[in-house]
């Protein structure tokens, strides 16, 4: 097979994961953009979305689809919930102070890990997913007859990958919506402005931020729950999603949104199409290169400004 094809179902790939990074990676962009927390538990409740989209699959008996549109509700609402509890017990009661949420967040981190680990187990287990044909994909190239389509032997993808694909622009789309044409939106972005003077025009700060990180840990469990069919539920699955959400959100700049969906996108395209042609390390190793050159010719991120 030439190289076209090959770099073409590559890119295929590395969108799935552009797809489920920039959703995990808006969750924690938004929270920092918002309340000034870094939250790194933010792949300990990506994990609890697999893990709880694993119980309701398998509780749910009948089609595969149904038990998966249940968990698709559900996980993000009890993980949105769960980060609620946690915001209003531990990081309101440090007053959302930067050094001491960290610390808390990742005695958060290990709380639930741990707690996984009891309940859960220590194997990855598979979710079926609610649809998978496989669908073979066309090639054009330049023949005697000028150019002819023809299908190339295993180059394929499946149905349910195009729709995690077309499910996250879905939802990047509607964050955008929410925080540009809704009451909500206004209300975070005038708290995420300036805390002191919108408390003083009567917003409800704390309820706000309990709100936002309600929603980052939900995003991040949508996340999970969409890629749980192509990977594994496991306790230890939240570290590699927190890197990366880490290393999208410091190349976009922090609290950047639309700069966090960017990065996202070169991030995922570039490990998809080197792990296909090198390997999977090398393309951590890459970013991590690329986030150290953002750090210094950078140091905002590429959409982020100097006062953030």
């Amino acid at each position: 097979m030439e190289l076209g094809p090959y770099l073409m179902l590559a890119t295929l790939e590395g969108s799935v994961t552009a797809a489920v990074l920039a959703l995990t990676a808006v969750g924690l962009s938004l929270v920092f953009g918002v309340m000034r927390v870094v939250n790194i538990a933010h792949g300990e409740f990506f994990m609890l979305g697999a893990v709880i989209a694993y119980v309701l699959t398998r509780a749910i008996s009948g089609h595969p689809a149904v038990g998966f549109a249940v968990a698709l509700v559900v996980a993000p609402v009890l993980v949105g919930v769960l980060a609620v509890v946690a915001d209003m017990t531990i990081l309101k009661r440090l007053d959302y102070d930067p050094e001491r949420t960290i610390v808390a967040t990742i005695g958060l981190l290990y709380i639930i890990q741990q707690l996984t680990l009891m309940s859960y187990g220590p194997d990855a287990r598979p979710v079926e997913a609610p649809f998978n044909t496989r669908l073979a994909l066309p090639w054009f190239e330049w023949g005697e007859n000028g150019l002819a389509m023809y299908w190339p032997w295993g180059l394929s993808t499946t149905s349910y990958k195009l729709a995690v694909i077309g499910a996250a622009v879905v939802l990047l789309c509607g964050i955008w919506a929410m925080m540009a044409r809704t009451r909500i939106g206004l209300v975070m972005r005038a708290t995420q402005a300036d805390r002191d003077m919108a408390q003083a025009f009567g917003i409800p700060v704390e309820k706000v931020y309990a709100m936002v990180f309600g929603i980052g840990a939900g995003l991040a469990a949508m996340a999970a729950v969409l890629i749980v069919p192509i990977q594994q539920a496991h306790y230890l699955m939240g570290a590699d999603p927190l890197l990366l959400s880490f290393i999208v959100v410091i190349i976009g700049g922090l609290g950047s949104l639309p700069g966090t969906v960017v990065a996202a996108i070169l991030i995922g395209l570039s490990d998809g199409i080197i792990s296909v042609f090198f390997s999977p390390t090398l393309a951590k190793i890459l970013a991590t290169l690329l986030v150290g050159l953002v750090l210094v010719f950078r140091p905002q991120g590429l959409f982020g400004t100097r006062g953030v």
